[in-house]
């Protein structure tokens, strides 16, 4: 979400520090909470003045945020996944997800982390494999991958109308023909985004932890999260 963090980020009368994470982390939910706790501790600015809070630009994503803490006050966006922040709302998200089973989300960001489901990925996936473990094992571990696409019927693309959103769409168009999803676009909303950053942090939106308490998920309602 780089593109959209640094957006609603430049409209905001706070300063605002954004912290990049790896895209790869959302794969290994483990590794992401090890990653993320360690950017939470840092908790000074470069010239040593401690933060009013950390904001984290994640959903559960998995559990992935499960247990995390700091000294300051962390703020987190009701959602399942970051999928929430560019949609605008965990509502909007979950009707979405109910009527249409099978989602993956195309978005500016995602799309230009290089790894989206598509001729691209497979193609690139394929050459390295065959690098690495020779012609016929590589087809066989592209076999084995190429199961969990079933589990998928829609690409949907998020347009926040950033520059360079038409190239966006019609890759997405071209990544659902090619692995034989419907099509799908919904109009993303910076509104989530621009309230964690303007410090707009309405408790139906978000979950404020304070300092020694953790993050935990929430399966009583629709919350999503909670701290304990």
């Amino acid at each position: 979400m780089q593109r959209e963090a640094y957006y609603c980020a430049a409209r905001s009368n706070n300063v605002v520090d954004i912290v990049l994470m790896p895209q790869g982390l959302h794969d290994e939910p483990d590794r992401l909470r090890t990653e993320v706790q360690k950017a939470l501790d840092n908790i000074h600015d470069i010239q040593g003045r401690v933060y009013d809070a950390s904001l984290l630009g994640y959903g559960l994503c998995s559990n992935g945020i499960v247990d995390l803490s700091a000294k300051i006050p962390v703020v987190v966006p009701r959602g399942h996944d970051c999928i929430t922040l560019l949609l605008g709302s965990k509502d909007k998200y979950q009707d979405y997800f109910d009527s249409h089973r099978g989602v993956y989300w195309y978005s500016a960001g995602w799309i230009e982390s290089g790894k989206m489901p598509g001729k691209e990925r497979y193609e690139n996936t394929l050459k390295e494999y065959q690098e690495k473990y020779g012609e016929d094992n590589a087809q066989y571990l592209m076999d084995i991958e190429q199961d969990w696409i079933r589990q998928y019927n829609w690409a949907t693309f998020v347009d926040w109308e950033l520059k360079n959103a038409d190239d966006y769409r019609e890759y997405t168009k071209r990544c659902a023909e090619y692995l034989g999803w419907n099509y799908d676009e919904l109009k993303g909303s910076p509104a989530l985004m621009q309230k964690l950053v303007d410090g707009q942090w309405d408790e139906n939106e978000f979950l404020v932890v304070e300092p020694g308490r953790k993050i935990k998920e929430n399966v009583t309602d629709r919350g999503i999260i909670k701290a304990e």
